[in-house]
Order: structure tokens, then sequence, then C-alpha cells
């Protein structure tokens, strides 16, 4: 079982109702498995990840960008040295497995 590790997170801009967060991981980190209870959205900055979404994955590159349901799990898994930028409801609820 690989390692799992939490990415480095920082708040790039908050509203009334969204804010948006940079996360950083490391070439081959493995970011920690969760789901939310509300629809999000992330971008890919810089870099390339490996996105793990209904037991398929998907290679994000520099400029792509995904929406995350409600309620599924997911993880990311960076390949090169990884930004992204994850927009959300500032309301929004992590389940962490």
């Amino acid at each position: 079982m690989e390692k799992v590790t939490p990415p480095k997170v920082k708040t790039l801009a908050e509203g009334s109702v969204l804010v948006a967060k940079q996360m950083q991981a490391d070439a081959g980190q493995l970011l920690p498995e969760h789901l939310a209870n509300l629809e999000s959205i992330v971008f890919v900055r810089e870099g390339e990840c490996i996105f793990k979404m209904h037991n398929e994955e998907q290679i994000l590159k520099q400029g792509d960008t995904i929406i995350v349901p409600p309620e599924v799990r997911h993880q990311i898994k960076a390949i090169t040295d990884f930004k992204g930028v994850h927009f959300m409801p500032k309301e929004i609820k992590f389940k962490f497995f």
C-alpha cells in the first residue's frame, strides 16, 4: 500500500459563498482519498496528476479541469510536481478514508 501524504494547501481567494484553494504535491505523492457533500471543480495549474474517480483513472495535465460531483470518492496522485486550484462552496464538508 502506498503512503498517503496530505497536500500543501493555501487559500487563494475567498468570497461570501465560494473559496479557491491551491493544493500542491510533489511528484509521486498520493493524496488522501475522500469525498465531499457538495460539487466542486479542480483545475490543474501546473504539472500532471492521475485523478481517480468512479474507479477510473484519468490523467490531467496543465490547463485541464474536472467537475467533482457530490458524494463521490476520489483521489489524486501527482505524476510530476503538481499544483491545482480547487474551487468550492465555503460550506463544503469532506470525509476522508
